[in-house]
């Protein structure tokens, strides 16, 4: 039996999911335009570097759920800016390891504390089960996005 409400707060969702995909969007531009600005799968890439060390650009991209393509011109901007290195491993000379500059781990942490600023105030007044909610419905979005 359809439910009108539901219907209507599903509606909502979308659209929400939307206004992100846009805002992501703009976030890109930005980053194209503005030096030092860092889209999202730039901040990924910081993220992961930082987290894991040096990476194969296979392995980056799979950890940014990114091709290698992809990967390669956002390591090319990041190596552009200073934030990271690529070096080819003595043992290996067909594969490029990515590695984190200081500078790109100081970018790093820059972002993430921004980040953790703007969500802990934005989000002051949800509570932690609440949090958890919202990033079970944003991993589902994800996987709908990946099934459309």
């Amino acid at each position: 039996m359809p439910d009108p409400t539901r219907d209507a707060a599903l509606d909502q969702l979308a659209r929400a999911a939307y206004s992100l995909s846009a805002a992501d969007s703009r976030l890109r531009g930005r980053a194209t335009r503005t030096p030092g600005a860092l889209s999202l799968t730039h901040a990924r890439a910081l993220r992961v570097l930082a987290d894991t060390g040096p990476l194969p650009i296979g392995q980056l991209a799979a950890a940014t759920e990114t091709t290698g393509a992809a990967t390669t011109q956002l390591v090319n901007g990041l190596a552009a800016a200073g934030y990271v290195t690529r070096e080819r491993p003595v043992d290996d000379k067909r594969s490029v390891l990515v590695t984190l500059t200081d500078t790109g781990r100081r970018r790093h942490h820059e972002r993430q504390t921004a980040l953790a600023q703007a969500l802990d105030t934005a989000l002051a007044h949800y509570e932690t089960p609440a949090l958890g909610t919202a990033t079970d419905v944003l991993r589902q979005l994800a996987a709908i996005y990946d099934q459309l």
